[in-house]
């Protein structure tokens, strides 16, 4: 199993502290520095607009290029880039992976997917009823130029008319960059497997058991793929909250007000999609600041119920000492067997030098325990292998 780092990129009290976006950015620059040296092999970012505080990162293409010169192994990778038009215009994503692929001496992975709350949808005029069909015209433009001979393509859809262009630049990685896509509901899983996406899956208010539920189904639907791509990729990874201290009192007690807010301010700006898709309704849109109420249930939970204890019990989230952590981890690999686990590790109410004491203990620790494991694992099928001749 590989490790990757992951963020939202919080802020805490922008509007009232701008410096501390500033701080923010550079923290996250220094704090991926310091992943690729302890054994992170991939730093993932997710696209957000609109969501002060919570996610800064609505142009994570533009810190990729910075972080693709401060780093030279560790993977960069949209954990996502949105593609329901107008977030992003296909081609456009085409030449901004492909400048970044080059950049990045071919350390590029692309996430797909299409957001599921209402302050983005809505402020960019995208009915949430449309964002399948426009993520999948998207990714087939996208894909249709990397599989052309040299960038030369034209295209006709349900919402682009594309006369013949040829794109540049193109991707150094052949015959492209690996392309996954964020899942969110058991029937995403099983496209994603359909589609020969890699699966960007998630433990938020999901068991270790309900996720490798998830994932198996990801893989049987993976037998009978048809990639969009020229190729399947057919790796899962599931992201889960993270923090890891030198006792587990220490890690419960600096994480618990940036779990509990992560969790409360996900349901929040989710719940108007969700609940608009059980009732057929539109939508409905908050004025600025003005947050949804929780929903009644998530994933056959009471969300006014949740606390980090109920989080840490039911394997939702990675919080402990690294022996604590280990153990949990192997929790989450014993069911959904992923071949990547994305620690998200800064949060606005955590400090940024405890998120780097957790990064040091998590690259010291808890990296090489898995190591071990594989390496154990593949020499026993040498051997193995070895004795049937």
């Amino acid at each position: 199993m590989e490790f990757g780092i992951f963020y939202e990129i919080q802020v805490n009290s922008p509007l009232k502290h701008r410096e501390r976006e500033y701080q923010a950015f550079h923290d996250v620059m220094r704090q991926v520095e310091r992943a690729e040296e302890v054994g992170f092999s991939h730093f993932w970012t997710v696209e957000h607009h609109f969501q002060v505080g919570f996610a800064h990162s609505s142009a994570p293409e533009v810190l990729y290029g910075a972080i693709s010169q401060r780093t030279s192994k560790i993977r960069i990778g949209h954990a996502v880039v949105l593609l329901p038009f107008p977030y992003n215009h296909p081609v456009r994503i085409a030449e901004r992976v492909a400048t970044l692929d080059i950049l990045s001496n071919g350390r590029v992975e692309v996430g797909t997917g299409r957001s599921i709350t209402q302050v983005e949808l809505g402020g960019f005029g995208i009915p949430y009823k449309e964002t399948r069909a426009r993520w999948e015209e998207a990714l087939d433009i996208i894909t249709t130029i990397w599989k052309s001979k040299d960038g030369t393509f034209s295209y006709k859809g349900q919402y682009f008319d594309i006369p013949e262009r040829t794109v540049v630049p193109m991707p150094i990685q052949k015959p492209h960059p690996p392309i996954w896509v964020a899942c969110t509901s058991d029937d995403t899983h099983e496209l994603a497997g359909k589609l020969g996406l890699g699966l960007l899956s998630f433990t938020l208010l999901v068991t270790p058991e309900h996720l490798g539920q998830r994932v198996r189904t990801y893989r049987n639907a993976l037998k009978t793929a048809k990639p969009h791509g020229a190729f399947v990729n057919n790796r899962a990874g599931a992201f889960s909250m993270t923090h890891i201290a030198d006792t587990d009192k220490q890690a419960r007690e600096e994480a618990e007000r940036a779990f509990m807010s992560y969790v409360g301010t996900t349901l929040r700006v989710n719940s108007p999609v969700l609940e608009a898709k059980k009732t057929g309704a539109e939508p409905k849109d908050q004025a600025r600041g003005q947050m949804p109420d929780l929903p009644k249930q998530y994933e056959g939970l009471d969300p006014s119920k949740v606390t980090i204890d109920s989080l840490i019990e039911h394997g939702m989230c990675i919080c402990g000492s690294p022996d604590t952590a280990i153990r949990q981890l192997e929790r989450i690999q014993k069911e959904a067997q992923l071949d990547q686990f994305l620690a998200m590790m800064q949060f606005w109410s955590i400090p940024h030098e405890k998120t780097m004491h957790a990064i040091d203990l998590f690259g010291k620790h808890v990296i090489p325990h898995f190591q071990r494991i594989s390496a154990s694992r593949t020499a026993s099928a040498g051997e193995a292998q070895t004795g049937a001749r």
